[in-house]
């Protein structure tokens, strides 16, 4: 099948003899467990609480014609209602596909459609932007609203006895994950409960997750990180509680890691910098945190020692993928590997290949990898997946890395054409695409420039039509007519009489960083 593309017999059977897939659902994490799960806002709700709003909103979205294989696109922020409506999706075997907060109507219309999606799950506004009026151009028939629903359905109001509900394949898919994308609009990454579980339990091992943890998630839920990396699931499956954060800006976060002792969080680095910054005039009580993971972006060591230095807090480097691997420093790590390495693989059935550009095993090339929790093909992507996935399943992250002596990776760049912004991952094809139908612009480029803050920017490199001038606030207005995500607006613009050339006569994208670095 084109949807799914599931591991090999043998490789499925040895994953569960090793205890790695043990049949659990993602619906029943909650099962079993006592004590404090979940701070929203004013709402705190015991694991018991949590377990039965989960099963009355399961019976609702039954009620409503929502069951088993049906996709809903989930663009909920942090907050109660994205918990509980995963939960209740997890158990009905529908199936959340994750938009993110940011997305539009490019995005969200490519969702719906590819996935044919029989709901749509929104808040009401955030920031002054309405997610209604997004619903009303894009969304399915059935739109839940987290708030005011307007003419919609208000998701409290999805609400039934419990009812018995069919079992639940472990094996089958639990969710979609989003891609970062090097073409266009994001490809799905369908997760299994098997595959996802182990993520999420393996990775709470490793980061030393417990009853009495206490976890912060303050990156939007939908990202593969603060999802299961350990993050919420991971939290859960710990017996832990999870703090919802409406935004990781230090006014909020630190406020929440005092008053609800948060012992773990996880963030990007743009994000981790800006902390940093922040304890110059913020005096809040962050005793409690006994892990700070930073991820989404490599984390320079010069980087990690000021953090270190002005958080007080011990610091994790993560590297992975929605698509599966991922890489943690461990906690026992020496301080100079935390600060110069992104970490060992999570599991021991991790496959690592370092190839370069002749294929063949290298000190420094592109991450190749498959394993118990990393996906052996795209959702209804058969081209694509011949491209990304080798003949014995070998995931080619795009990624540039070195490994250590001790198994520790170094991420050193990328192959693939994506721009990491602070942590959202920019196709420069994607954005190039949709500049080029702009009136004014002859050609363009999008390439990647060093950023103090964000990591990398993105810069327009533009050979306007005679006449004509672009500037930053015109492609970022038609962009935004074009329904694109704002964090895929260029935030540099440079103007050229001609893109320079290869030998071959493709455009010369080093020469352009080296002109504008």
């Amino acid at each position: 099948m084109s949807a799914f593309t599931p591991w090999p017999a043998d490789l499925a059977a040895l994953y569960r003899s090793l205890g790695y897939w043990n049949g659990t659902p993602l619906g029943s994490l909650l099962s079993g467990r006592q004590g404090l799960a979940l701070v929203a806002g004013d709402t705190r709700l015991t694991y018991d609480e949590l377990e039965r709003r989960v099963d009355r909103l399961a019976a609702g979205l039954v009620r409503l014609g929502i069951g088993a294989g049906d996709r809903v696109v989930v663009q909920l922020g942090n907050s109660r209602g994205f918990v509980e409506l995963s939960f209740a999706l997890f158990r009905l075997g529908a199936l959340p596909v994750y938009a993110l907060p940011a997305h539009r109507e490019h995005e969200i219309a490519h969702l719906c459609r590819v996935t044919n999606a029989a709901a749509y799950a929104i808040p009401d506004q955030v920031a002054g932007f309405d997610y209604r009026q997004l619903a009303r151009s894009v969304g399915p028939g059935l739109v839940l609203v987290e708030g005011d629903p307007a003419e919609f359905v208000s998701l409290a109001s999805v609400d039934s006895e419990p009812v018995e509900l069919p079992p639940v394949d472990p094996s089958g898919v639990a969710l979609y994950l989003l891609s970062g994308g090097t073409t266009g609009t994001p490809k799905l990454i369908p997760r299994t409960h098997d595959d996802y579980a182990y993520n999420a339990r393996a990775s709470a091992e490793v980061c030393g997750l417990g009853p009495d943890t206490v976890y912060l998630a303050a990156l939007p839920a939908g990202h593969n990180f603060p999802l299961a990396c350990p993050g919420i699931l991971g939290t859960f499956t710990a017996g832990g509680t999870v703090v919802m954060a409406a935004s990781p800006s230090p006014d909020e976060a630190f406020a929440l890691i005092e008053r609800e002792g948060v012992t773990h969080t996880a963030v990007v680095p743009t994000v981790a910098l800006l902390w940093a910054e922040a304890r110059d005039w913020q005096t809040e009580d962050l005793s409690s945190l006994r892990c700070l993971q930073v991820g989404g972006a490599k984390l320079g060591e010069t980087q990690a020692k000021g953090l270190r230095a002005a958080l007080g807090v011990p610091l994790q480097q993560v590297f992975g993928m929605a698509e599966g691997l991922l890489n943690y420093t461990r906690l026992d790590d020496p301080v100079e590997l935390v600060d110069t390495s992104q970490g060992l693989p999570l599991s021991p059935h991790d496959e690592v290949r370092i190839l370069g550009p002749d294929g063949r095993e290298a000190e420094m090339g592109e991450l190749y990898t498959r394993g118990p929790y990393t996906i052996r093909g795209y959702y209804e992507a058969p081209e694509h997946n011949a491209i990304a996935f080798t003949s014995d399943g070998f995931y080619r992250s795009g990624d540039l890395v070195r490994r250590l002596p001790s198994g520790h990776l170094v991420v050193e760049g990328r192959v693939k054409e994506v721009i990491n912004r602070g942590g959202d991952k920019v196709s420069a094809e994607e954005v190039e695409n949709h500049l080029r139908s702009h009136p004014a612009i002859a050609s363009v480029a999008v390439i990647a420039l060093p950023h103090a803050l964000l990591g990398e920017q993105t810069c327009a490199c533009v050979v306007a039509v005679p006449g004509a001038a672009v500037t930053v606030k015109e492609l970022a207005s038609y962009l935004r007519e074009q329904g694109v995500a704002a964090y895929k607006f260029p935030d540099r613009v440079e103007t050229l009489d001609r893109l320079p050339v290869t030998a071959i006569g493709k455009v010369d994208k080093r020469e352009l960083v080296r002109r504008f670095t």
